[in-house]
């Protein structure tokens, strides 16, 4: 039977006529509408049992489309992860303390090879494109609204005034918006979250809890020239203590995260002197709490810039951490500095020391001066030792502002 009405369907789609006194002609009809589409797959034929069957191509049925191939694996990995954080919050809802969950080297490899550095630039070219004037309060104001920025506090609050994006996320604030802390030793040097403090044990540094980066990788190998404020170590222990120059004391540090809708200057967190820079070309992946939850190390892989000197404790330490769409870590007093510059390639750096023969101590800093800003937003790491009887005034995870205590004696 099925082969009978085989041999139909066949003869119908090739105009054999033999077949047509065998059908009723609704049948006809039905039947010549329902396979009018296969007359268009073109047609091959091979013999079996000296019979002629005719085929499609296989790959004129199963076309391969890499696009959505790679939209769906993409999709479906994308939605696997936001499982995965929503059964962690979950859980964590409950009193359940979570282990971080660390991306595997093939997950890094390949967040490292999109092109992070290029697209920044590109997104930084963008920024100081002059925007027309009708266009800038609903830009603006959609981005105030995205991410909660407080325009109430901005030096400038009328819209119109910010040509670009640019002048816009580098808006200064009120005098009177940041009062500077003279009660604490240690004040907070931008707007952002607590993502991790504490000392310093061994040469691992916690960027979150239970997720470390090496103190060494982190502010770069030591070298044996007289401008830098630490001698060279030969052994991971050596290089933290080393760092300590005052017996009785220990090292400190401090993760602060700056969100999109923060203010994206940074200030000088104490009285110090900054005597050497050094920069670390690098990724720009982001460095949200989730990533920094999530890879491990995700400070060293970054661009920073790293300036180191003096305080009246000993050796003291800001690091700025670039991040995606933030290339540009600017340094007030440091005209030579040029970051996300396609001419430095990954994985090296470069020195500069302000320490020079008519000045042989460095940049004096006062507590609460301007020291740099960023392009939207990244992250501020300090290190630096105290007396063992320092205290941080700080939770993990709360909102901080610049200029309120981090930390005293």
């Amino acid at each position: 039977m099925a082969t009978s009405v085989g041999h139909r369907c066949l003869g119908l789609l090739h105009g054999v006529a033999p077949w047509r006194s065998s059908l009723h002609p609704c049948e006809i009809t039905a039947l010549s509408q329902s396979l009018q589409p296969l007359r268009k797959l073109p047609f091959r034929a091979f013999r079996t049992d000296a019979r002629k069957i005719h085929t499609a191509p296989a790959r004129t049925m199963f076309l391969l489309r890499p696009v959505p191939i790679l939209l769906a694996t993409g999709g479906g990995y994308a939605g696997y992860r936001q499982y995965e954080k929503y059964r962690e919050r979950e859980l964590e809802k409950l009193g359940l303390e979570i282990p971080p969950k660390l991306a595997g080297h093939w997950e890094v490899a390949l967040y490292k090879s999109v092109p992070t550095r290029l697209l920044s630039r590109a997104w930084g070219r963008l920024n100081q494109v002059e925007l027309p004037h009708w266009l800038r309060r609903p830009v603006y104001s959609l981005y105030i609204w995205t991410f909660g920025v407080n325009m109430k506090e901005a030096a400038v609050e009328d819209l119109h005034h910010y040509r670009n994006l640019s002048e816009f996320f580098r808006r200064k604030l009120k005098p009177q918006a940041r009062p500077v802390c003279g009660l604490h030793s240690v004040i907070s040097p931008s707007d952002g979250r607590i993502l991790n403090f504490g000392q310093v044990k061994n040469c691992e540094v916690e960027q979150v809890k239970g997720v470390t980066y090496s103190l060494e990788s982190f502010l770069g190998p030591r070298t044996c020239t007289e401008d830098l404020p630490f001698p060279p170590a030969t052994s991971c222990d050596s290089f933290k203590n080393q760092l300590v120059t005052r017996e009785g004391n220990e090292l400190y540090h401090c993760v602060i995260y700056l969100a999109p809708g923060d203010y994206h200057c940074f200030h000088s967190p104490t009285d110090w002197t900054v005597s050497h820079r050094r920069h670390f070309p690098g990724s720009l992946m982001s460095v949200n709490p989730g990533m920094a939850r999530w890879i491990k190390e995700l400070f060293c892989h970054n661009e920073r810039v790293v300036l180191t000197g003096d305080w009246k404790h000993g050796f003291f330490s800001l690091t700025a951490v670039g991040a995606t769409n933030v290339g540009s870590i600017r340094i007030y007093f440091d005209q030579d500095l040029h970051t996300n510059s396609p001419r430095h390639s990954k994985g090296s750096y470069n020195d500069f020391s302000f320490v020079t023969h008519t000045n042989r101590e460095g940049v004096p800093m006062r507590k609460g001066e301007h020291l740099g800003e960023f392009n939207l937003g990244s992250t501020i790491v300090l290190i630096f030792e105290a007396p063992k009887d320092f205290n941080f005034q700080l939770k993990t995870g709360q909102k901080i502002r610049f200029g309120e205590a981090l930390g005293s004696l």
